[in-house]
């Protein structure tokens, strides 16, 4: 849902940061890392000790690296394959911490048992809606759709978060990460069921090719 708003942010909000660290000579591996490190020290600093309004301050500060190092690869025409594995492998790792350090909270100052559980759950969808992408392209067949991509997921968590904390109102955030829990569920069933219906017909055709010809 996200997705759509990517262009703005990368060619009109973000582009002076673009533009500064392709001259300052960053590469984007650089910005991804950064960006990572800053995103997994806001969740695991502030959320476990219960300070959810400056950690997602401190994240939003750091997130969109993501959208960052993306254009500078592009604007500099650089296609890198390690790249996109660095990518894909540090967003894991981010997200985990996110998820991770709500947990924490939970299990800490926000006490409440079956909030860790939902958010534990809402990390491991997240994680497997990821993997069953890339797995099924690995695979040769396509997996996109759903409800739940990793932009809708971070932006909703951290939002509402944050509002959460700013005005008191935990509702907000119980209310979003059930949300998460059924649009992340979903999204894993959604691609399940369409890499089967690729997979049944891949394999019926490789069956179908298989078979010796009648003479």
């Amino acid at each position: 849902m996200l997705d759509r708003f990517k262009d703005f942010w990368q060619g009109v909000v973000l582009m002076p940061f673009v533009r500064l660290f392709i001259k300052l000579g960053i590469s984007p591996d650089a910005v991804t890392l950064v960006g990572t490190l800053g995103v997994c020290v806001g969740a695991l600093a502030f959320f476990p000790r219960g300070e959810l309004l400056w950690g997602v301050l401190f994240i939003t500060a750091f997130v969109f690296s993501d959208l960052i190092d993306g254009k500078m690869a592009r604007t500099l025409d650089r296609k890198s394959r390690f790249g996109a594995f660095w990518d894909s492998t540090l967003d894991r790792i981010g997200d985990g911490a996110i998820f991770g350090g709500l947990a924490l909270y939970f299990a800490g100052p926000g006490d409440s048992y079956l909030y860790l559980c939902v958010t534990l759950w809402c990390l491991v969808m997240g994680s497997v809606t990821s993997y069953a992408r890339a797995r099924a392209e690995s695979l040769g067949m396509d997996a996109k759709g759903g409800l739940a991509e990793r932009a809708d997921r971070l932006v909703s968590v951290l939002v509402m978060t944050g509002l959460a904390a700013l005005f008191d109102l935990p509702i907000l955030m119980y209310v979003t990460l059930w949300a998460l829990v059924a649009a992340s569920t979903y999204t894993v069933v959604f691609r399940v069921l369409k890499v089967y219906r690729q997979a049944v017909v891949l394999d019926a055709d490789l069956d179908a090719g298989e078979k010796p010809s009648a003479t």
